[in-house]
């Protein structure tokens, strides 16, 4: 059997990083805020919602929840974005998308402060994933899956990283992040040729490409450290399964994420120290400017 990644060991790791940060922060008399900003009810949204709730009160972290009806109009929608940006009680805004058809996520992503884009959706954060500059904060997933690799002492300097998938939210920015810490890192997605003889070859796999069981052995050799990302609905099980076909590969791998248990795990909590990093930049910006 291989290694097994499992998320839980890192998650608390993550979260006790985030309590000693908060307690700091509480003897500034400053208490990390998160805005959970959403439209409408949907219920993967929800969910989530109350798994962060959640977690936030563990570790101490206040949370807002803005939610709009479904029918809001752009005016309205507008009007509350941009006076969650304004509120400087609130460190972090996490907005769920997709936003409904008659609203334009594009302007939201761009009126959208990158200082409180905690979950990396707007062009501010990006490029600062993009040029390893240190604004804004990476995508909650590419961070998830780069703090598995952290936490299990992985080794990337000189290694061969391939990641499955070239979307913004985790296939680009995570391969960026991988070349931070000098990998040598090939994008294959639906378009590459001989995708599975690539991937084979790569010392670091990233599963990213949103398809069930997608990636079999042939994906695969006996030193590879796979980093499944997928969350996709499983037919046989009832459950939720990754990109990985795992039975075909987890007796022949080194290491390997559990879907559930792996990746996803691990999301919510580096949100929370996007929330509390945000807040102590916060702080620090407002000693610069002697404001407090």
């Amino acid at each position: 059997m291989s290694k097994l990644l499992k998320g839980a060991p890192v998650t608390e790791a993550i979260n006790k990083a985030i309590s000693q940060a908060v307690e700091g922060l509480a003897q500034k008399g400053i208490t990390p805020t998160l805005c959970i900003f959403r439209v409408g009810e949907r219920p993967e949204d929800i969910a989530y919602e109350n798994s962060a709730l959640k977690r936030c009160e563990k570790v101490g972290v206040a949370v807002k929840v803005e939610a709009l009806p479904k029918d809001v109009s752009q005016e309205d929608f507008d009007r509350v974005l941009q006076s969650l940006n304004e509120d400087e009680q609130i460190h972090g805004i996490l907005m769920f998308r997709p936003l409904p058809g008659h609203l334009d996520e594009e302007k939201a992503r761009k009126m959208l402060r990158p200082e409180k884009d905690v979950d990396g959706i707007t062009d501010g954060s990006l490029a600062g994933v993009f040029t390893g500059n240190g604004r804004g904060f990476p995508p909650c997933t590419a961070q998830a899956a780069m703090e598995i690799l952290k936490h299990y002492d992985i080794e990337l300097k000189g290694k061969r990283a391939v990641v499955l998938g070239r979307s913004l939210v985790i296939g680009r920015p995570v391969a960026m992040m991988l070349m931070e810490k000098d990998a040598t890192v090939t994008i294959c997605h639906s378009k590459t040729q001989k995708a599975a003889e690539i991937a084979a070859e790569a010392d670091i796999l990233i599963a990213a490409m949103g398809r069930l069981h997608s990636v079999g052995k042939e994906y695969t050799n006996p030193s590879q450290i796979i980093i499944d990302v997928g969350i996709n609905p499983d037919p046989e099980t009832g459950g939720i399964s990754g990109d990985v076909d795992f039975q075909q590969v987890s007796d022949f791998v080194e290491a390997i994420t559990p879907v559930p248990g792996g990746v996803g795990t691990v999301t919510t909590g580096v949100l929370i120290s996007h929330v509390v990093e945000a807040a102590e930049k916060m702080y620090g910006e407002m000693n610069i400017n002697g404001e407090s």
